[in-house]
């Protein structure tokens, strides 16, 4: 829960992959703590989309895009062979599986 709240402010840190993480955990262990965020007005119905049919917003890939795109351009500025072949392969393999994913 707290890294998604830190990512609420950082740029380089998602927020709702750790929210829905939180979720699951809370899903299993406290109950008012689940449902005080799935309720939360911002981050619930995103939270309840993913949860109820796995929907992630066009927003949402797109910002995933865009940062996987700063990562192999700092790649490519900072790495050396054969390590900046890394974040495009991670990029491709979950930006794949992200793009499969239904939209609202």
């Amino acid at each position: 829960m707290a890294l998604g709240v830190i990512g609420a402010f950082l740029p380089i840190l998602p927020t709702v992959p750790f929210l829905i993480l939180a979720a699951f955990a809370f899903s299993r262990s406290n109950p008012v703590w689940e449902a005080r965020l799935m309720n939360h007005p911002v981050y619930g119905p995103s939270l309840r989309a993913w949860r109820e049919r796995g929907i992630v917003s066009r927003k949402g890939k797109l910002a995933a895009t865009g940062a996987f795109a700063a990562s192999i351009a700092l790649g490519l500025a900072f790495m050396k062979m054969p390590l900046v072949l890394v974040p495009p392969i991670i990029a491709t393999l979950c930006l794949s599986w992200l793009w499969t994913r239904p939209e609202a």
